[in-house]
């Protein structure tokens, strides 16, 4: 008997940031890929991330009231309560008109009532975990899940669904790849007689890690090392004087691919979306976490790593006195260069969309 093009509907609920979103735009590309007619919808907070990346994909969405629940308090708090039942209706009403055969949670605060919602239909819940310590709306809606994707193999101590886990990695975008590096290093107008550090703080920046690579730029010159520092858009105009031949300064890399392709060490944040790249892609690197994040994930994404010998772990109390000395050692030992790489390209999971949306249209085509 033939499926009904109906029965093809996914909800997406993720986000906040961009970690939360890219993994779901990335199954979604994937099922639509494999099942064109498949109808999706993503629902999300309008004033956040998804609110504007997700229309400009063409892809369907709804918004509901709720938002995270500051770390410091403020007035906006005494709201969560109210905004966590109304979002609850908005998406259990949402799910009624859609009527999903299958939900696909990403994280973030948003993805709980919508998630929630759908299992009330019915709908196969799908979860997909990118920190190595799951996030609280993770292990909340865990006990509705019918499978949980995690990125990290360290993640399954914490939830309590051992037989609804499943270590598929954390979908990247279908556009990662790699290039050759000369070409890729002139784009950036530099050299490959010199060794290239790739700086990321994010698309808003890390203030901690430019504040440092300023501070240890002329050592890091003086060993030959030539830089692409990406500021973010908030440390940009204080630092775009440190341009010179050797160091490209960029409010924002849009070519990711070249940036990845010319660096022999990348400095970063321990993002679970930078970690999924550069396991895919194989790049040796420094991961400095963030301290300002919630339950410390980062902290636990780069020890996942680091334990494996697949990158090194600098605290960022430590960076700023550790990091030029950290960088150089690194960058000049080609044997430490391949030690990393060739662990990272152990622990990549290049298939973990293709997996997921697999999984996702079983599920429909069972109905």
């Amino acid at each position: 008997m033939s499926i009904k093009a109906t029965q093809y509907k996914v909800l997406f609920a993720g986000g906040g940031t961009g970690g939360h979103l890219f993994p779901a735009i990335a199954v979604a590309e994937q099922i639509k890929e494999m099942k064109p007619d498949t109808e999706i919808l993503f629902v999300g907070a309008k004033s956040k991330i998804e609110g504007k990346i997700v229309p400009k994909l063409g892809y369907k969405f709804k918004s509901i009231w709720i938002k995270g629940f500051s770390r410091k308090f403020n007035l906006e708090n005494l709201l969560f309560p109210l905004k966590l039942f109304v979002s609850v209706i908005q998406s259990i009403i949402i799910n009624m008109k859609f009527q999903p055969k299958v939900a696909i949670g990403s994280g973030g605060y948003v993805s709980g009532p919508a998630i929630f919602g759908s299992s009330v239909m019915g709908a196969k819940i799908i979860l997909l975990e990118q920190n190595s310590y799951p996030g609280i709306t993770t292990r909340l809606l865990e006990r509705y899940a019918d499978e949980v994707h995690i990125s990290f193999e360290d993640s399954k101590k914490y939830l309590r669904r051992k037989e609804k886990t499943i270590l598929t990695g954390n979908p990247v975008r279908k556009n990662l790849g790699t290039e050759n590096k000369i070409t890729a290093l002139e784009k950036f107008r530099l050299t490959s007689e010199s060794k290239t550090l790739l700086v990321l703080g994010g698309s808003l920046g890390a203030a901690s890690i430019n504040k440092a690579v300023a501070n240890n730029i002329v050592k890091l010159k003086q060993a030959g090392i030539q830089i692409i520092w990406q500021t973010g858009a908030n440390y940009f105009d204080e630092h775009k004087m440190y341009s010179s031949k050797s160091v490209k300064v960029y409010e924002f890399i849009n070519d990711m691919n070249a940036a990845y392709s010319a660096c022999d060490l990348l400095l970063a944040r321990a993002g679970a979306t930078t970690i999924a790249e550069i396991l895919v892609l194989g790049v040796p690197s420094i991961l400095v976490p963030s301290p300002n994040v919630a339950e410390n994930h980062q902290y636990y994404n780069a020890k996942s790593l680091s334990d494996k010998n697949a990158a090194v772990l600098l605290k960022d109390d430590e960076l700023n006195s550790g990091l030029s000395e950290n960088v150089i050692s690194i960058i000049k030992s080609e044997n430490k260069l391949n030690e990393l790489k060739n662990n990272t390209v152990k622990l990549a999971k290049p298939d973990a969309a293709k997996n997921i949306a697999i999984n996702a249209l079983k599920y429909m085509e069972a109905v």
